[in-house]
């Protein structure tokens, strides 16, 4: 059997000396923009024509993150802040080598990788965990999102929110300026602060950098909260009076159901509000919403055992997200998946819309220090697939303690509120309580996290616990985390994401960087992780096991190479077809399997105008071999044109009489941009595993600010044989309106 604790005990201990030994190089400065108070008239056209941006003090002086974070940047950037009593004015004169800019697309909220642009952090409140972001390219194409968690991972990156502000570029040849001007009542700040924390980070894919204002190492991400200047302003911040929001929207739609030749149509109106209580908390109201404009879900090949996790696109969800959301573990027992509320399971057990009645959320900063959350949202009845309704509350709480660390507390409870002939007692609710603390020290070195979750529900147990925790340190060359879950027996969380009871994890990993000089190789990476599992009510069943061993190449033009070796132990507590398959033989339970394989990826220079990823894994698959092969095309005629084939082909082969199957992803996406307003992207996807293929084409006209007219398309079929399900052509209206 495999013990994946020992095998790493010998790598621990040669790391351990050299892990206490070791020390960053790197000596941060702290760095200061002064923000001038004016009250003259600009006009935000991408010339600094008008005088008092003479008067503006310069930021520049950026650092280089990649190639080096030891060098200064080769090409200049120049940023000037200018601020009244409504807005905040920016002006950024971006400089490189020649004019040959990249800008893939004209469409928002644009990838920042392979292309160049310009991006600024706003640490409204100094507390080191969450930011406002705002982007702009050489087009002046925009770009906004929400910085959670300290911005330590690039999935607190929430770039679905959206506000209003304007902005503008122009090519001056060897250099772009882009200005915005940024409305105050955008941001969340208090009362007569003088002092926000700043930095901002570009790509310059001419001289093939990275950099930022103020200084960040490399083993740390650039979004990360720790590494910020102070911006000062010259006048205290009033209080901005902010628009109270309406947001209707009109939606009609035609659908023909092939399976019983039926088809119907539907007109709805509903919307949102937006109202603002000071500079702080934000009270958001939906009544009938519709999420039908939203881009469609990349259908997953799934060979586990268990569920895949999706991440939220839908508007209402998105602000202050990580409130309520970010408790637990994310992947393991996490109290509240906001997915869970609209989306229910039908009678045959697959995913279909629930509807959302109506709902309000609450959410904001109460002090420098407290930030809180209410959500309420009232579901559907659906008696055909017998969905009862239901009213769904999250109460979060965090309150900052040392310099960016935070204690949180939540409470979430599902209610039925109509007691149906299909709702089982052991149904009626389930909440759950929960007590998170999340370690950030200044420098970021040290983050981490603990938690101890209880759920309660009409019928359970008393193994109604979820708890664990983990504890990583960061420098530069080294960085070691270990983790540890348990998730008891009876503990449930109808509103989260629970991917198996009865559990205890251990997940120790240790990683290694070197970076060579004068090489074309950027940095080289060792990783060595583990898991270890154990079913508590089996006696401590060891029931899961996995060692990787990575080693990572970051090549200086931006390719990068990745080869693992990987071994897996697997006890079978239930029959599974790895396959997926319905008339497949499955493993039987109480079987065990130790398997091993190897993978190896490759990722070209994204600043290329055709790109790719491609991704081999061959080897063993529980009693028998799976070859794998995963492919990311992706073409660019800037700006107006880009397409990406994403594929993937599985091949499994187990011993009779179980299984033999070959597994098809393909999922070809085409997007238009035609202007900055105008944009039609179409996603076509055939998943074997689920025998579906599947068409969704939308076309987005944004008249103004914030307000669209979409047409979607959506086109569903059947594999075996080939015959249309569904088909659907919606057309949707909204409308921005300040008051």
């Amino acid at each position: 059997m495999l013990k994946p604790i020992k095998s790493l005990v010998f790598l621990f201990l040669l790391f351990g000396l050299q892990f206490l030994a070791a020390q960053d190089s790197l000596k941060l400065e702290q760095k200061e923009i002064h923000v001038k108070w004016m009250n003259k008239l600009i006009d935000i056209d991408g010339s600094l024509d008008e005088d008092v941006w003479n008067l503006a003090e310069a930021a520049g002086d950026f650092w280089q993150y990649f190639p080096t974070d030891s060098l200064k940047s080769s090409d200049r950037t120049e940023i000037r802040m200018l601020y009244d009593n409504k807005y905040l004015y920016i002006a950024i004169k971006v400089f490189a080598k020649g004019e040959d800019f990249i800008v893939p697309s004209l469409k928002r909220d644009f990838d920042a990788r392979g292309n160049d642009n310009i991006n600024l952090l706003f640490d409204t409140y100094k507390d080191g965990a969450n930011a406002f972001f705002f982007g702009s390219n050489s087009q002046g194409v925009q770009r906004e999102a929400l910085i959670s968690g300290g911005g330590a991972n690039y999935r607190d990156f929430i770039n679905t929110w959206d506000v209003k502000w304007e902005n503008a570029s122009k090519i001056y040849g060897d250099y772009y300026i882009a200005e915005m001007k940024i409305p105050l009542a955008s941001f969340k700040f208090k009362d007569q602060e003088t002092v926000w924390r700043f930095n901002s980070y570009r790509f310059d894919t001419q001289s093939n950098e990275i950099s930022s204002w103020s200084r960040i190492p490399q083993n740390q991400t650039l979004t990360n909260l720790a590494f910020m200047g102070d911006m000062i302003f010259e006048r205290p911040l009033d209080k901005v009076k902010t628009q109270f929001a309406l947001i209707p929207y009109v939606s009609g739609n035609v659908t023909k159901d092939f399976d019983i030749d039926q088809t119907t149509t539907d007109f709805s109106i509903g919307g949102d509000a937006k109202i603002p209580f000071g500079n702080s908390l934000n009270l958001d109201l939906t009544i009938n919403p519709d999420f039908s404009q939203v881009e469609v879900d990349e259908l997953v090949i799934n060979l586990t055992r268990f569920e895949v996790f999706l991440p939220e696109k839908r508007q209402f969800f998105i602000d202050n997200a990580d409130l309520f959301s970010d408790f637990g573990n994310a992947r393991a027992a996490n109290p509240f998946f906001s997915r869970r509320i609209g989306i229910a399971e039908d009678l045959e057990g697959d995913n279909i819309e629930n509807s959302i009645i109506a709902g309000a959320r609450l959410s904001g900063k109460i002090n420098e220090n407290l930030r809180i959350g209410v959500l309420n949202i009232q579901t559907a009845e659906d008696a055909a697939n017998e969905i009862p309704t239901n009213n769904n509350t999250v109460v979060a709480v965090q309150q900052k303690v040392f310099s960016r660390s935070t204690v949180g507390f939540i409470f979430v409870n599902r209610q039925v509120t109509k007691m149906s002939d299909f709702v089982e007692d052991a149904e009626e609710f389930n909440r759950v309580l929960g007590l998170d603390f999340n370690l950030r020290t200044e420098d970021n070195k040290w983050i981490g996290r603990a938690y101890l979750h209880k759920s309660f529900a009409p019928e359970t147990g008393d193994k109604d616990f979820s708890s664990g925790g983990y504890l990583e340190y960061n420098t530069r060359e080294w960085k070691f985390n270990l983790g540890s879950t348990y998730v008891g027996e009876d503990f449930q969380a109808d509103l989260g994401f629970v991917r198996r009871n009865d559990i205890i994890t251990v997940d120790p990993v240790a990683t290694r960087v070197f970076y060579p000089v004068g090489s074309k190789v950027n940095t080289h990476t060792i990783e060595v992780r583990a898991n270890s599992t154990w079913s508590p009510d089996l006696d401590f069943k060891y029931t899961d096991g996995m060692v990787d061993l990575e080693y990572q190449i970051q090549l200086r033009n931006q390719s990068s190479i990745e080869m693992a070796l990987n071994h897996r132990y697997t006890y079978l507590l239930e029959d599974f077809d790895p396959t997926g398959s319905d008339e497949g033989e499955p493993l039987p339970a109480f079987s065990e399997y130790n398997y091993s394989k190897f993978d190896f990826t490759y990722e070209s220079d994204r600043r290329k105008d055709f790109s790719f990823t491609a991704r081999t894994d061959l080897g063993q698959f529980f009693n028998g071999y799976r070859y794998s092969l995963t492919s990311d095309f992706r073409l660019r005629l800037q700006p107006y044109f880009t397409a990406s084939f994403r594929s993937s082909y599985n091949y499994i082969d187990l011993p009779d009489p179980y299984s033999t199957a070959s597994i098809w992803f393909v999922g070809p996406k085409f997007e238009f941009t035609f202007t900055k307003n105008l944009f039609w992207s179409t996603f076509i996807q055939y998943n074997s595993q689920d025998e579906d293929f599947s068409v969704n084409s939308r076309l987005q006209w944004r008249f103004k600010p914030l307000s669209d007219l979409y047409v979607v398309y959506n086109d569903n079929y059947k594999t075996t044989p080939f015959a249309p399900g569904t088909r659907a052509l919606i057309l949707k209206f909204t409308y921005w309106i300040n008051i």
